[in-house]
């Protein structure tokens, strides 16, 4: 019985997919390069932990990166080479933008849609500033 509930308990960690971060965490990005593209492995994980669409923060990406791609499952394809530093560096260009406040600079954030224009707005002090894409 107990090497069935030991087989049990190693074959739930393989299937649990679930995403644990800490209050606030910028995770770096891991992946690797296949021919001329770059596949960012742990992609979703990030957007996860960010509280951000994977669609937007993906789209933001793209234009800095210079890099048109696509999301596939929980990685991110790129249709060129970019380095590591590079990737991690625009991830920290998003999180300023687009994740921390920019009066408390805290990440209790959230995007509001609001007449054609998206607000950041803060949900630690209340701050609601416009930001440009």
């Amino acid at each position: 019985m107990e090497e069935y509930e030991s087989l049990l308990d190693e074959a739930f960690k393989k299937v649990d997919k679930t995403v644990v971060c800490d209050r606030f965490e910028i995770r770096k990005a891991e992946g690797h390069h296949e021919g001329n593209k770059t596949i960012i492995t742990n992609f979703m994980p990030i957007a996860s932990c960010l509280r951000r669409k994977p669609e937007q923060f993906a789209k933001f990406l793209f234009k800095e990166l210079a890099a048109p791609g696509e999301i596939a499952g929980e990685r991110l394809i790129l249709t060129r080479k970019v380095s590591s530093e590079l990737v991690n560096e625009k991830i920290k260009k998003y999180v300023s933008r687009f994740v921390t406040c920019l009066n408390c600079k805290k990440p209790d954030t959230e995007l509001v849609d609001e007449a054609n224009k998206v607000y950041l707005r803060c949900l630690a002090c209340g701050t609601k500033k416009e930001i440009h894409n």
